[in-house]
């Protein structure tokens, strides 16, 4: 959160004023804004310490910081968080099985998420990873709309890819 200039911390010698209802009181000196805040007893909050010269507020600055958590909630809220879900095959693994993990597949894809697809090899297997990148292969033709973020690589006894919903 950047730190907000307020009362005696603005430096400036003259600032633009708005008042607590959104009316421009103009440019004047900072003490004369100072001044007038105390006078209706308020607080002089910097909005905007770009511009030439600084925007200043004539508001009570509990209530501006407040606002300002509350809009960062609702930006935070709006993001949308990406998983990685993950898929689990074998070397052995059935065509009613394949198909029943594709679909779960599918469903993460549909709802945003990427999908890692992990093949683990045991023991003799892994001396045989051409077999391990055709079950991959036929596990991907079952997913219908699917692009490769990563293409299958072998890491230790597991083959790998990433798979992302294909955009339209």
């Amino acid at each position: 959160m950047l730190k907000t200039r307020t009362n005696n911390q603005i430096r400036v010698p003259e600032v633009r004023v708005i008042d607590e209802d959104g009316q421009q009181l103009g440019v004047m000196k900072t003490s004369d804004a100072l001044a007038l805040a105390e006078e209706r007893e308020l607080d002089l909050v910097e909005v905007s310490p770009q511009a030439q010269p600084p925007v200043v507020k004539l508001i009570n600055f509990d209530k501006y910081r407040y606002h300002q958590k509350k809009l960062e909630q609702q930006q935070k809220k709006k993001i949308k968080k990406i998983d990685i879900k993950g898929v689990r095959l074998s070397l052995r693994i059935s065509e009613h099985d394949m198909s029943i993990k594709a679909k779960k597949a599918s469903e993460f894809l549909e709802e945003g998420h990427k999908v890692k697809v992990d093949l683990l090899m045991r023991g003799r297997e892994q001396a045989h990873p051409e077999m391990g990148f055709e079950v991959i292969k036929k596990f991907l033709n079952f997913v219908p709309s699917y692009a490769t973020e990563v293409p299958a690589k072998r890491q230790g006894p597991f083959i790998s890819i990433l798979i992302t919903k294909k955009l339209a």
